[in-house]
């Protein structure tokens, strides 16, 4: 969808869209030059900014890295369904736009709760009946797995792709791995699971994690965590990584060689894609 100005009024806000706190999925709008945000999501990145001026890439790395597991998955594994959690606000290159474009037949479920996504990304798949969009908090797998809309779209007894990309950084909780842990339980043997994540390289890169993190918490968004490889890998339990492992989201399968150097704020998200044996 091309970028368009902002809502800047308070006459321009539905009834139903609560501004007192920002929105993840608007604030990724906001990273992504989107036109679906207001002034308290464009305060956040505003703030990220003053920490690292390329924080835009954080957005740019996750929904690259989106594209180019879903290529792969698309036209590798034979996978022809898809659960995506927390999908967010459409953009131009969404997971049913890449996955159906290689294999027509593919069938999506996004998953998400925000009132904004619900709105505009029903619109957009009106006329799209391989294509669906429920709403469901994705920390708790059983809603989401028992719902309806999801049992009559996807099959259990066949292969899925799952994703957790730039979702589970937003939950606070010490349980972030049984809540993966119980989606991949859920899954078939073949399945694959694509996971993107704040990281904390805990190396001369940690500080800015850390400070990003701080300014993430104390902003009207609230949430941002920057966890370890080991914490990351603990939400992938069981999985057959596909090479690269669990890397920069910049460096998971880039479309060609890197002409510059990757600015700090590229080296503070991971991304992985990984099979169930």
């Amino acid at each position: 969808m091309p970028a368009a100005e902002p809502a800047t009024s308070e006459d321009a806000i539905p009834a139903y869209i609560d501004v007192s706190k920002a929105s993840v999925a608007r604030v990724y709008d906001a990273f992504l030059n989107g036109k679906d945000n207001y002034e308290i999501d464009r305060e956040v990145l505003r703030r990220i900014q003053q920490v690292a001026p390329e924080a835009t890439q954080l957005g740019w790395d996750n929904r690259e890295f989106l594209i180019r597991a879903s290529r792969f998955i698309a036209r590798q594994t034979g996978i022809k369904q898809y659960l995506d959690c927390g999908s967010g606000l459409p953009t131009a290159e969404n997971t049913h736009q890449v996955v159906q474009r290689i294999e027509p037949e593919s069938r999506i479920v996004y998953v998400d709760n925000d009132p904004v996504v619900m709105a505009h990304g029903r619109a957009l798949l009106e006329e799209n009946d391989q294509t669906h969009l429920i709403g469901a908090d994705i920390f708790k797998p059983r809603e989401v797995l028992e719902n309806e809309v999801v049992r009559k779209t996807i099959d259990f007894s066949e292969p899925v792709a799952l994703y957790q990309c730039g979702t589970i950084h937003h939950y606070s909780g010490d349980d972030y791995a049984d809540i993966m842990q119980e989606y991949i339980d859920a899954i078939p043997s073949g399945s694959f699971v694509a996971v993107s994540h704040f990281y904390d390289p805990e190396n001369e890169d940690s500080p800015l994690a850390r400070k990003l993190e701080e300014v993430f918490l104390h902003s009207p968004m609230g949430s941002g965590w920057f966890r370890t490889r080991e914490q990351i890998l603990s939400m992938m339990p069981g999985l057959e990584l596909v090479e690269p492992g669990l890397v920069l989201c910049a460096n998971w399968w880039p479309d060609g060689p890197h002409v510059k150097p990757l600015a700090p704020i590229q080296r503070c998200i991971v991304g992985a894609v990984g099979r169930k044996p």
